[in-house]
């Protein structure tokens, strides 16, 4: 992965995740994965779309889709419709997406169906939504994503009670292989064609100490009650009207990657591209 694409991309991720260094970090790692692989053309859907900041990035390297952004937050959908970006937006479950069968070139979704339930009924509508040979385009954490965290830095917490600690905040319900991966795409006559391995243990760490020293102080101030998604939107941080300067992100982002090793895995990360048997 380049050196150069990956710090242009965390640049971009720090203006619009003023408040969130360790999601522009992983988010920044995450994309050159999707934007260094072919990207379907045509007329796709963001599932799970957000804010719509991330997508938008997205689109302005690939070169431009036709977007129909969906999510289940109101919130969300509202703030993406300020982006400019989406043909349509819609607030719907993801299992439930009001679409024509077979009327997408494409579907997106971005670190998004980890945290999806009933799964399976995701992936049967994904299926349903796509053209034959339309192409699903997925990021998610990785089966190795526990092996590539330090673990608790206090000698009387558990590791397991900090994992689940981990995937309570992060809201995640299940970290496949590749192997699981392909078995269920399959039931859904969805081939998987191409795959990535992306954000090395190195990086993990690295990842890891950024979110102790923002969302985890936050999270205990919260009593660890709160996913991060839900403390952002206790907090006003999901409408950003912080900008930093040119330097200070430059300086960050340097900071941020000093002394990371970005070569060894086991990798936290996993980029799938499958395609609808035709």
């Amino acid at each position: 992965m380049q050196d150069a694409l990956v710090r242009s991309l965390l640049d971009e991720f720090l203006s619009v995740y003023v408040f969130q260094p360790a999601t522009a970090f992983w988010r920044a790692i995450e994309i050159a994965a999707v934007v260094e692989a072919p990207f379907p053309k045509g007329r796709g859907l963001d599932l799970g779309c957000g804010d719509g900041k991330l997508t938008k990035i997205v689109d302005a390297r690939i070169g431009g889709r036709t977007w129909v952004g969906v999510d289940l937050n109101p919130v969300d959908v509202a703030l993406a419709k300020e982006r400019g970006l989406y043909e349509r937006l819609v607030v719907a479950s993801v299992a439930k997406i009001p679409e024509p069968d077979a009327s997408l070139d494409f579907v997106f979704a971005n670190s998004v169906v980890e945290h999806v339930q009933p799964i399976d009924e995701t992936l049967a509508e994904i299926a349903r939504l796509l053209k034959p040979g339309g192409e699903f385009v997925n990021t998610v954490p990785s089966s190795d994503y526990h092996a590539t965290l330090r673990g608790p830095l206090l000698p009387w917490v558990r590791r397991s009670d900090y994992l689940d600690d981990i995937d309570h905040r992060m809201a995640h319900l299940r970290y496949w292989s590749l192997a699981e991966w392909r078995t269920q795409l399959a039931r859904h006559g969805l081939e998987i064609t191409e795959t990535v391995d992306y954000l090395t243990r190195g990086e993990m760490r690295r990842y890891e100490t950024l979110v102790r020293m923002t969302s985890g102080v936050v999270a205990t101030l919260f009593g660890r009650r709160k996913t991060t998604t839900q403390m952002q939107e206790a907090l006003g941080l999901r409408r950003q009207t912080l900008a930093l300067p040119a330097p200070v992100r430059a300086a960050l982002g340097a900071a941020m990657f000093a002394g990371v090793d970005r070569r060894l895995g086991p990798f936290g990360g996993l980029y799938m591209r499958a395609t609808k048997r035709r």
